[in-house]
């Protein structure tokens, strides 16, 4: 059961806000991430001049990255809870970057395709380490809005990425909007080791904020348990874990459905060029990036912190917010490029405000110190929608010269995660600690 405020627990507004910080700090990694994935969408057309490819090839590129990601998220998982998330994160940042810069200098396919599977390996802890830092760093009560914080980076990269990396590539080329992502990774690099630690090591975080975290139900810190953590089968078998990984699933399909094929969506479809097609692909992404701070963020903490019930109003926002995702399916239909930027920002917006209330969900369900384990279950899941998304799609496009089926593809899978969400999630008890 969620912490409710009383006598025993200040008023946030009366705690110091170190917290928030970190949550800070968190999504700029985050939107470092995106920068890399966002960049190889945006040079489909100068990757094609270059080295010529198909477009079953950039299907297979875009999704490289997430081959040796999504073979990590378990590994990672299990690494994450046993040595922490400030020295699994030092060294993936650090080869993430290499990766950026790897991308810049290739001379041919082959190259490219190595750096992109190097990103992948760096990036891979990411959405785990992040998912268990706040699962530390705070109550109950305000996870949603922290984990937002660092999720709707992912939108928001997309958002701001586009346009800046388009016009860097139109201007400098495409091997200085990869390198650009490359220097932006060492900056967080420098950040995250100089100021991330957990709340037990943080020497500037005050008494005062340390207990109000404590008493409001964050996961507690225990090393001895954390060396052995809950065995990764036993989590597999539980249901509310496979609901969440199965929900998820959904999600991510129709994210990069959209992150690795929108520009070129609206250049072949509405034909609108490179310049303009950058500003159509904007709006839906900030639009989702407002839906995930505000709704499945702000307001789902909101509710709870005025004593609604903390499930129902998590089951409400992730199923509702799922159901929204639907949306994709007039994308299909569209007959202008304006009326496309609707639907797909009715889709990613609804899906966007339930991925924040989802990615809290590990540290609410997770036996003590496998939060780092749930997470890469749950991304491990993520990530071969990743890698499914955009073959199928490059496929369907090839053969049908259109991209109906691929959005219609896109609604059924969503309707699986919704019934995934509703009959397994369920309750969203938290798992018992293994015998």
């Amino acid at each position: 059961m969620p912490a409710t405020l009383d006598q025993t627990i200040p008023r946030p507004d009366h705690v110091p806000r170190r917290r928030w910080a970190i949550a800070c700090l968190l999504g700029f990694g985050v939107l470092a991430n995106y920068f890399d994935r966002v960049n190889l969408s945006v040079s489909k057309d100068a990757l094609n001049a270059a080295f010529g490819i198909s477009a079953v090839t950039f299907g297979y590129l875009s999704s490289a990255y997430n081959w040796t990601y999504a073979a990590l998220q378990l590994p990672s998982g299990l690494l994450l809870d046993k040595f922490g998330v400030r020295r699994v994160g030092r060294i993936s940042t650090i080869l993430w970057a290499v990766a950026s810069f790897g991308a810049a200098v290739s001379t041919g396919i082959r190259g490219f395709l190595s750096a992109r599977l190097l990103l992948g390996i760096g990036e891979a802890p990411t959405f785990p380490a992040n998912s268990k830092a706040i699962g530390y760093w705070f109550p109950e009560q305000e996870r949603s809005l922290a984990t937002a914080i660092f999720d709707s980076m992912a939108k928001l990269s997309s958002a701001i990425g586009v346009p800046l990396l388009g016009i860097l590539l139109l201007h400098f080329g495409w091997r200085w909007s990869f390198a650009s992502t490359g220097f932006i990774s060492i900056v967080y690099f420098i950040l995250f080791y100089a100021f991330y630690r957990n709340p037990s090591e943080d020497k500037h975080l005050s008494e005062a904020e340390r207990q109000f975290i404590a008493k409001g139900g964050a996961q507690p810190e225990d090393q001895a348990r954390a060396a052995k953590g809950a065995p990764l089968w036993y989590l597999l078998r539980q249901r509310r874990v496979s609901g969440l990984a199965l929900g998820f699933f959904g999600y991510n399909y129709t994210f990069y459905l959209l992150l690795t094929w929108l520009p070129s969506y609206f250049l072949a479809v509405h034909h609108v060029d490179l310049l303009h097609s950058v500003v159509y692909t904007s709006v839906p992404w900030l639009f989702a990036t407002l839906t995930d701070l505000i709704v499945g963020g702000w307001l789902v903490d909101e509710l709870i912190q005025r004593g609604w019930n903390a499930v129902r109003v998590r089951q409400a926002v992730l199923i509702a917010g799922t159901s929204f995702g639907l949306g994709i399916l007039g994308t299909a239909y569209a007959q202008s490029a304006a009326g496309a930027v609707f639907w797909i920002s009715i889709s990613i917006g609804g899906l966007s405000a339930a991925s924040p209330v989802g990615w809290s969900i590990p540290s609410l369900i997770a036996p003590k110190e496998s939060v780092g384990t749930v997470g890469g279950i749950l991304n491990f899941s993520n990530q071969l929608a990743a890698i499914a998304a955009p073959i199928v799609t490059g496929y369907v496009v090839q053969m049908t010269h259109s991209y109906v089926w691929a959005f219609v593809a896109a609604t059924a899978i969503l309707l699986i995660s919704i019934a995934a969400y509703i009959f397994l999630l369920a309750g969203m008890e938290p798992v018992p600690e293994p015998a």
